[in-house]
């Protein structure tokens, strides 16, 4: 087999065999296939897209190029769930702990994110102790015991997505659907869950801007897990405005807490138990969403779903008593309202523009050296559809540094008063095939 055949199948829009693709990953992943004649590849894949069979044998090449994570060692049924980005996402930190307190084991790798927050475990570490270093071994028996534990992505899971994902990056090939699909799948297969929630955003603070393009990645995405033995369902979820008020890493934490004790923002808290209700479904522990739903606005009311929140924190380390007491949570030096310049409805709110003023506090990292600050970000007071008068807050900033003129700019740029507003719709779908 050469490479330059195989390109040139794909360029003229054929056919690859799996071991036509086997063979372009694993010589990428050695090194004996070169960065030009994968470029040149990814951009054939570009124009000409992959049928359902090839994305599923590219998953699985990418999965097959480094480690698994065997979970066999967990009872129940593993439902993992994956979220395409977003502003103030903080589902995970409440679904967790939720979906764990019905008896539902929740094996959960996460990473540290490179952009406007931290990733999952960045604002986890917001909680003084908390880590994520454990062992196989005691990651499987917490899960064994308590239904819960987080670790860290391991170094060596999918070596292929890896080089192929910094390849896109620079050669104008990111937003390529079949390569989307098959770098997040992969990823979600080689962690071992059985079944997969995935959370596909769309909107102006999500990576898929349309509708259209978020079903086309969500119908790719399900029929790549399910070809493969893994059954998945996608929700289409609304990112035009951040979801909840929190945009930071400590102030999500605390959402999230509030969230559990069921006084937590709307958006969040309807999001969190729709994608729950289809976690609770695939593990079979109800036969129907509506019976999943009740089940876990149950365990938010007596108190079961904080609780385990409070084990999960203990068990790895962190002091669960800032779930009692949030001012334990590192505390920003500045806490600065941003007023409304007239009244109205808030027409808009920017989700990607808010995200990049919290970024420019402190709260992401631009490059993976980057030091994240915990206890920065930006609480919006309003959200689309609010009533607001002049005078009154629309967003604080949480801050460490008292000159924020830049940050107050791009807030006043992201958010729209105008005479009417619409509520945008949180659930645009669900795609189960």
């Amino acid at each position: 087999m050469r490479m330059v055949d195989l390109i040139e199948k794909k360029r003229d829009g054929g056919e690859l065999s799996k071991p036509e693709i086997d063979f372009i990953i694993q010589g990428y992943t050695k090194g004996t296939i070169p960065d030009y004649q994968m470029s040149a590849f990814a951009m054939a894949v570009f124009f000409k897209d992959m049928t359902a069979s090839e994305r599923a044998d590219m998953t699985m090449a990418m999965v097959e190029s480094g480690e698994t994570i065997d979970l066999s060692a967990i009872e129940g049924i593993k439902v993992d769930k994956h979220s395409t980005g977003g502003v103030g996402d903080t589902t995970t930190l409440v679904l967790a702990p939720l979906v764990a307190a019905l008896d539902i084991p929740v094996a959960k790798m996460s990473g540290r994110g490179l952009g406007h927050t931290g990733g999952t475990i960045d604002k986890l570490e917001s909680i003084k102790g908390f880590h994520v270093e454990v062992t196989k071994d005691e990651f499987i028996d917490l899960v064994n015991r308590d239904k819960i534990a987080v670790i860290g992505q391991t170094g060596n899971l999918t070596p292929a997505d890896k080089k192929l994902y910094a390849l896109r990056d620079v050669t104008g090939t990111v937003n390529s659907i079949p390569l989307i699909a098959s770098s997040i799948m992969s990823k979600k297969i080689a962690a071992g869950s059985d079944a997969i929630v995935l959370d596909v955003k769309t909107g102006s603070g999500a990576f898929m801007k349309t509708e259209e393009d978020a079903y086309k990645l969500a119908h790719t995405m399900v029929s790549i897990g399910n070809s493969v033995g893994r059954k998945t369902v996608a929700i289409i979820s609304d990112m035009s405005q951040p979801l909840g008020f929190a945009v930071g890493n400590a102030i999500e934490v605390k959402e999230a807490i509030d969230t559990l004790k069921g006084v937590g923002p709307k958006d969040l808290t309807e999001l969190v138990l729709t994608l729950g209700s289809h976690m609770v479904c695939l593990a079979k522990k109800a036969k129907s969403e509506e019976e999943a739903r009740k089940k876990l606005i149950e365990v938010i009311k007596n108190g079961k779903a904080i609780e385990k929140f409070k084990l999960f924190i203990t068990n790895q380390g962190g002091d669960a008593s800032v779930v009692d007491n949030t001012d334990k949570l590192p505390q920003a030096a500045y806490k600065i309202d941003i007023s409304a310049k007239k009244d109205g409805f808030v027409s808009e709110i920017v989700a990607d523009e808010v995200g990049t003023a919290a970024m420019l506090l402190g709260a992401g990292r631009a490059t993976k050296e980057d030091t994240i600050d915990l206890a920065v970000g930006i609480m919006l007071r309003k959200k689309v559809g609010d009533k607001v008068e002049k005078g009154e807050p629309i967003a604080t900033l949480y801050s460490n540094k008292k000159d924020v003129e830049e940050v107050t700019s791009k807030i006043y740029n992201s958010i729209t008063i105008s005479d009417k507003a619409e509520i945008p719709k949180l659930i645009h779908g669900i795609v189960t095939k």
